[in-house]
């Protein structure tokens, strides 16, 4: 396709991190790291509280991949997933949180591309986020 590109190693991605509690973005972020992957280039977090900044900097394209707290209080990122699928044409991709294995089918209802069940493991946070983003192709002109 012209005009785009796969992700190069030196590539930085926005990723957003959303929940209204510190403490779980701080382990999201952590768990994710810097560099999730050695081929899919470094990522910048933007952490935020409320929905309506999840929302502005979706519509507006601002971020690379989302990563919803589902159990964020008043509204969950479950919820917030499957808003942002159905209202943005181009919405970017979407990693849930959740408590609970069994809940892993919440994230089919959501529209997320991925689930990610607390406590989190590292290994497997970098890894599907990893795999997320190389499923992204990025404008040659970024």
């Amino acid at each position: 396709m012209p005009g785009v590109s796969s992700p190069t190693p030196s590539h930085t991605w926005t990723v957003l991190v959303f929940s209204h509690r510190p403490e779980v973005r701080e382990a999201v972020v952590n768990a994710i790291g810097r560099r999730p992957a050695p081929d899919v280039g470094r990522v910048r977090f933007r952490e935020v509280e409320g929905i309506a900044e999840v929302l502005a900097a979706c519509d507006a394209g601002e971020v690379d991949l989302a990563i919803l707290d589902g159990e964020a209080q008043p509204t969950g990122g479950l919820g917030l997933a499957r808003q942002l699928k159905d209202e943005i044409a181009d919405c970017p991709p979407i990693v849930v949180t959740v408590r609970r294995a069994d809940d892993r089918w919440l994230a089919t209802w959501s529209k997320a591309e991925a689930v990610l069940v607390h406590p989190l493991d590292p290994l497997t946070a970098a890894e599907t986020v990893a795999d997320v983003l190389r499923g992204i192709t990025v404008p040659a002109t970024r």
